[in-house]
């Protein structure tokens, strides 16, 4: 009890985002020493280290509305590595702070639906859970560039493994892991050789310190960095053509970690690019902004058509991702901060959407062992409740009015529209890629209603379904959360962007300033 006391009371605590991001490892190690028969003690052991974390978030928020501003809050500040200048420093702003909240409300939400469709390896399952979890937090906390650089690599063991060990088909799932392994490790390694030229460069490893210290490099090494920290995070989002990776990765892996990846990891991408390659390179960034919107809007559209063309559920949703992180980088590039503050919103409620159309694919997957749609249809009659909240996901991912999906597309189509303040881009491209974005809106609904029709209506033909059981109250518990945060930011999301504006604004004028000076300085040379 003295421990529990210890890590929920974190506000008197010096350190508290470290307690926050190693309290899942500490929960990991506990594992280690319970026998892996003992199934029932090690699910419940994993629940417990992730719900505590999740309590023990929750102050942030709150500490950090009292920092306020556009700097960051919570700061940790040790030396690590002195003599290569590498310190220990964590802290949070308005750009990290809702996907720390994400990646801990996430976590015991997976490991409460884990419990009853992991029935293999169950120790190994829940140790790489929360070593995953550890790295997603890590990520997100850290303000020393090599720091961040050890928790991102973190995660690519522990996601390798759920894909390869607890996927699906075992061909499929050792090529899907495989493929994983190879895109990301690639790109990181890339952006890594990048990392150390520009702390090299610039003296330090401080994030904070950064964006002003790389302005002294030329242009040549401006662009090249750019496209290493780009690759990597483009790779991670995925944004096309990198994304090939990501559907057989979504359908293979254990519903736990499509999850994860979709809710959590797929926004470690968008992140990168809105924390380090913007405000690091804003040079290229802004020069290259209209090439990658238009990646970013044939990835919405190209995702959008292969969703409608699939006829596995699982895989129509993760092409769905695809589609949606288009729309995200679509308003991080855009420059203009109706579009920036929509992207960041939709970093949440992607994850909060499509993480719960992932939890009710694995429910139905358990009872059927099937997500083919000819498999299915009539399911409503026999699963009423079931229905009802596939039914609330599908409307958030398509963006009605009144849930989480419509205000953070909305805003990055109106941000898009009006196009880049001061005429970097003018009204006609922005108008242009908002009106090719918006088909997307449109095919989603049709791809996400459609599939929903052939599942859900019609008469019941296959004889399996017509005693399915309906969702039981472990499954009602887990889904019910995330379904009140869809309908609580949908109708009321002044709370999130009134925190994420200033860091926003800081980093969108910050970099275009930037930008604009190194422009002219070279137009006069």
């Amino acid at each position: 009890m003295e421990f529990l006391s210890a890590a929920i009371d974190v506000t008197n605590l010096r350190y508290h985002l470290s307690v926050v991001t190693f309290l899942p490892l500490v929960g990991a190690l506990f594992l280690t020493f319970i026998h892996r028969k003992r199934e029932r003690e090690l699910k419940a052991t994993a629940f417990f280290f992730s719900l505590i974390t999740f309590v023990a978030s929750l102050p942030i928020l709150f500490e950090f509305q009292s920092g306020g501003g556009a700097g960051f809050s919570l700061v940790e500040e040790v030396a690590w590595i002195p003599a290569f200048n590498i310190k220990y420093i964590m802290g949070v702003d308005g750009i990290s702070v809702f996907l720390v909240l994400l990646t801990t409300f996430l976590s015991p939400i997976v490991m409460l639906s884990s419990t009853s469709n992991v029935h293999h390896k169950v120790k190994e399952y829940f140790i790489a859970m929360l070593v995953l979890q550890t790295g997603l937090i890590g990520s997100f906390c850290a303000l020393d560039l090599f720091l961040f650089y050890v928790f991102f690599e973190l995660m690519l063991i522990p996601m390798y493994l759920l894909i390869g060990v607890w996927g699906s088909d075992e061909i499929e799932r050792r090529e899907a892991a495989l493929k994983f392994f190879v895109y990301t490790l690639v790109g990181s390694l890339l952006m890594f050789l990048a990392v150390l030229y520009v702390a090299h460069e610039a003296g330090t490893f401080d994030i904070r310190l950064l964006p002003e210290a790389c302005r002294n490099l030329s242009s040549t090494a401006q662009y090249v960095c750019f496209g290493a920290f780009m690759l990597s995070f483009a790779i991670k989002t995925p944004v096309f053509p990198f994304h090939t990776w990501l559907p057989q990765a979504h359908t293979e892996a254990p519903t736990g970690g499509s999850v994860v990846l979709a809710g959590v990891m797929l926004k470690l991408g968008t992140y990168g690019m809105l924390r380090f390659a913007i405000p690091f390179f804003p040079e290229p960034a802004v020069a290259l902004s209209g090439a990658i919107s238009v990646l970013a809007v044939i990835g919405i559209i190209y995702g959008s058509m292969m969703a409608l063309a699939q006829d596995d559920l699982k895989k129509m949703i993760a092409y769905s991702s695809v589609a949606h992180m288009g729309f995200i980088v679509l308003g991080l590039f855009s420059f203009n901060l109706i579009a920036v503050q929509g992207a960041l919103l939709q970093n949440i409620n992607h994850g909060l959407s499509t993480g719960l159309l992932f939890l009710l694919v694995g429910v139905i997957y358990e009872r059927r062992h099937t997500r083919i749609f000819a498999e299915f249809g009539g399911i409503a009659k026999v699963m009423p409740k079931f229905a009802v909240l596939f039914m609330i996901a599908t409307l958030s991912s398509i963006g009605l009015p009144g849930t989480n999906g419509f205000v953070g597309e909305f805003l990055i189509l109106l941000g898009t529209f009006g196009g880049m303040p001061n005429g970097d881009w003018t009204w006609t491209t922005g108008s242009t890629l908002a009106v090719f974005a918006a088909s997307g809106v449109v095919l989603g609904a049709v791809y996400m209603l459609w599939g929903y029709q052939r599942v859900f209506f019609g008469e019941i033909t296959v004889k399996e379904n017509k005693n399915l059981r309906d969702v039981t109250p472990l499954e009602m518990s887990f889904a019910l959360p995330v379904v009140v945060l869809i309908f609580f930011i949908g109708l009321n999301p002044t709370p999130l962007l009134t925190r994420t504006e200033p860091a926003v604004k800081a980093t969108i004028e910050n970099a275009r300033a930037s930008a604009a000076q190194r422009m002219e300085a070279v137009a006069h040379k």
